[in-house]
């Protein structure tokens, strides 16, 4: 299917261009000695006492040419899970995708629990919220719904990483906050993995870095983004330029921006080595005027969000999921049902490969069990309205049309019995009654209620862990040696 495009080619080379003269005029603050020595060597202007770095533009030309010619590499992986959603590294043509991913993974603090009480998220909620995504169909990814509060602050990354490896094959990327948390990760997944060839040709449960909107580049995330290359591990910078804030209020000028904020990182990823595996993100969207909050939905942000999709599907061959299936709004509501929806089926239409994070409210700071089993629903509602037209002999059904005749009916007919549940969407949640039929029994129609009581009964840890015993012991062991050593 072709997507949805907002752009013009003419338009995606104005926002690259812009986007290499802003490094070039502008620069980046790169806040890494180490990291402005190798760009020095790279061929780039940077002033160290400033900590500034200018970019020529034939180097960011060079860069994002050989970033395209890398995805042509035999050994290169298809594709890496993160937080919200999963890249690729791989020619991919720019379509609707009707393989998108869905991903749960948002370490969101906060739980709307099934009490109706708002509360600091714990260890049983991340048991249970895990357990709900291994047994709801539509979602493929999970970097942990919630997060556990009551462990430290810097050390929830490792420890969450290893709970999520216990209990889900549905492992998506992980928050990274520290160096010291990039080469326990790294052998956490070799634990899943099993063996560094599998980890290298599917590689999950990876951190990534973060560029600070506008144009600066922290030394932690430095320090991980670079490790993680060293390493020859996928990586992709996130930033999150916002419009009215960060970034211009203009569309085209968040999307330059962004563009520019990811087109340095890959930089400085060859000039610590030329084989690196990398690929550009952006993560854009507005601040609301009335309370100054990045917005994770609204129109707005819709037109943003096709935008950037075509711009790094189409002109920079870099597809990527996107945050979508959020909800600005505090309640189970339709203001969230309107949001949630628009965001997933114009992303996918878009063009997008994935989107993530579901099951939050509250502009992503909170998690709701009864709102992953909604969205859940709806994402199977998108992946059934984009599904492949057949035409062939047995779908034209001449045969079966003459056999009933004028006047006659298919629903007494085993061709109906036989696949109207591929056809149609059976879905409990949004049931077709008559007016008196569903007022007969107006519980049936309270999807907010009827997705309460599934949660309900998800809502329990796993029976049991997905891993080996030896892999349970490994992690274990790795736990119990992180929080030793830290």
């Amino acid at each position: 299917m072709e997507p949805i495009r907002l752009l013009s080619r003419e338009q995606m080379e104005q926002i690259d261009m812009a986007a290499r003269e802003i490094l070039a005029r502008t620069g980046m603050i790169v806040r890494s000695q180490a990291a402005l020595e190798l760009l020095a060597k790279f061929g780039c202007e940077v002033d160290r006492p400033n900590e500034r770095v200018r970019f020529p533009r034939d180097l960011t030309a060079h860069v994002v040419e050989k970033m395209r010619q890398s995805h042509l590499r035999p050994s290169q992986p298809e594709r890496m899970p993160v937080r919200y959603s999963h890249v690729r590294f791989k020619p991919t043509p720019h379509q609707v995708h009707q393989d998108f991913t869905v991903s749960a993974g948002g370490f969101v603090p906060f739980i709307y629990d099934l009490d109706g009480q708002r509360r600091r998220a714990n260890g049983q909620d991340v048991l249970c919220s895990i357990n709900m995504v291994n047994h709801l169909g539509q979602i493929n990814l999970t970097g942990l719904p919630v997060s556990d509060q009551d462990v430290p602050p810097d050390h929830r990354p490792v420890l969450m990483a290893c709970q999520l490896a216990r209990y889900t094959r549905k492992l998506g990327g992980i928050e990274t906050f520290s160096l010291r948390d990039v080469r326990y990760i790294h052998e956490l997944a070799m634990i899943v993995a099993g063996s560094e060839q599998e980890f290298r040709r599917n590689p999950r449960i990876v951190g990534y870095a973060e560029v600070r909107s506008p144009l600066c580049f922290d030394r932690n995330m430095i320090d991980i983004f670079m490790e993680y290359v060293r390493m020859g591990i996928p990586q992709t910078v996130d930033t999150m330029p916002c419009g009215g804030t960060t970034a211009p209020i203009t569309l085209a000028g968040i999307l330059a921006l962004g563009a520019a904020e990811t087109i340095a990182p890959m930089a400085l990823a060859y000039a610590v080595r030329d084989d690196a595996i990398v690929g550009m993100d952006i993560n854009p969207s507005y601040a609301d005027m009335s309370s100054g909050l990045y917005r994770y939905s609204g129109s707005e942000r819709l037109r943003l969000l096709m935008a950037r999709i075509q711009l790094l599907s189409e002109y920079y061959g870099c597809p990527t999921g996107v945050h979508g299936g959020k909800t600005d709004g505090c309640f189970l509501n339709e203001q969230a049902g309107a949001e949630k929806m628009s965001s997933m089926l114009l992303a996918v239409l878009a063009g997008a490969v994935g989107f993530g994070t579901v099951g939050a409210i509250e502009n992503a700071v909170t998690f709701s069990p009864t709102q992953l089993v909604l969205d859940d629903a709806m994402a199977g509602y998108v992946r059934h309205a984009i599904k492949p037209v057949e035409v062939n002999a047995q779908t034209l059904a001449t045969e079966l049309i003459e056999s009933v005749g004028p006047g006659g009916n298919f629903l007494s007919h085993d061709n109906t019995a036989d696949n109207f549940r591929s056809e149609l969407l059976l879905s409990s949640l949004f049931p077709a009654h008559a007016w008196e039929a569903a007022h007969s029994h107006p519980e049936l129609h309270d999807a907010t209620r009827h997705a309460a009581e599934m949660a309900r009964a998800l809502w329990q840890p796993p029976e049991a862990p997905v891993l080996s015993d030896a892999q349970l012991k490994a992690v274990d062991e790795l736990e119990t040696r992180y929080e030793r050593e830290n």
